[in-house]
């Protein structure tokens, strides 16, 4: 694990210098937390043992390259570190740029032939031996998801067409996009919006016009970092504020719960009578409305009251699409 974590570092430093960004130990030490020391051996092992053309240029306090054609050799890789581009290539399915997919696969196909690692030759074959498959997915406009990830490297705004979940309206908007998610078969756009002066969260499917803004979106100096605030809330988060939320499983299921991961911050405990609860907090319902009724009479909200209602609600609902005309 600790040989692929620091091939990340490797590619992730190497990366930083292509895109002009004169990376340094200390944004190292901030991207990955490690030590200072640690971040220095990274430096040192790039310039010395992979004989990267590396230097100090001092009025960018960072690394460049003096030869910017320089890449990476890739004899010194391991099998594990194949092992995880192999993966790569095939999680490259859920990429809906077929551009992007295509010049990803046939990078890594070409790292492959070049390994003298035995097992990984062809990457044509592992279609047989690893796939991914999703259910419920919604298709993206390969164009926009091509312009939403360029914004997105070049930290720049956009100006977009949104579709509404919930009344069907299209609303124009600015925003400036912070983190790109793929949650369960759907790609969303996390972006803080001039309109709403808030971070949302845009569905990639439901864009229907996308482009470029002529202006930077200006964001708060005190707004929480991305993996912070989605470490924090379940699912595709819609506000800042958090609450407790405890559901009791029935015996039932509660093997399979045990096996899942809800939320980083989750608790489980484990009743005499074989039911589960689990609690965790979430920072809005709708989407965990959907999911708790997925498991029908297996679970129970034991709280917060809002819930218990917003679910009650929904079965009211659900009850009155199967009422019988011919059961009184």
């Amino acid at each position: 694990m600790s040989e692929r974590l620091k091939f990340e570092r490797f590619i992730w430093f190497h990366s930083q210098i292509k895109r002009l960004r004169f990376p340094n130990s200390r944004k190292l030490v901030e991207e990955f937390e490690i030590s200072e020391r640690t971040a220095q051996r990274d430096i040192e092992f790039i310039r010395d043992r992979l004989q990267a053309p590396l230097v100090f240029d001092r009025r960018k306090n960072g690394y460049r390259y003096t030869d910017n054609s320089f890449e990476f050799p890739v004899h010194w890789l391991d099998e594990a570190n194949l092992l995880a581009l192999v993966l790569a290539s095939r999680l490259a399915t859920t990429i809906p740029d077929t551009t992007i997919k295509e010049d990803l696969c046939r990078l890594i196909g070409r790292m492959l032939s070049l390994s003298r690692t035995e097992g990984f030759a062809c990457l044509d074959k592992l279609s047989d031996k690893i796939s991914v498959k999703n259910i419920e997915y919604a298709r993206v406009n390969e164009q926009f998801f091509r312009v939403v990830v360029r914004a997105l490297f070049d930290e720049r705004s956009l100006w977009i067409k949104y579709r509404s979940p919930h009344s069907g309206t299209i609303s124009e908007r600015v925003i400036q996009p912070l983190h790109l998610m793929h949650y369960m078969g759907s790609w969303y756009l996390l972006a803080w919006c001039s309109t709403r002066q808030a971070i949302r969260d845009f569905a990639l499917a439901r864009l229907q016009e996308v482009g470029f803004a002529e202006n930077t979106v200006q964001m708060p100096d005190n707004l929480l970092p991305i993996k912070e605030l989605t470490r924090r809330h379940f699912g595709i988060m819609q506000g800042g504020t958090t609450t407790s939320v405890i559901l009791r499983f029935s015996p039932t299921v509660t093997p399979r719960i045990l096996e899942q991961i809800w939320h980083p911050d989750q608790q489980t405990h484990l009743k005499p009578d074989g039911s589960l609860l689990l609690s965790f907090p979430t920072a809005d319902f709708r989407e965990l409305t959907r999911i708790v009724l997925s498991y029908g009479a297996d679970v129970q909200v034991v709280t917060p009251s809002d819930l218990q209602i917003m679910v009650h609600t929904e079965i009211e609902k659900m009850r009155k699409n199967y009422i019988r005309p011919d059961i009184v």
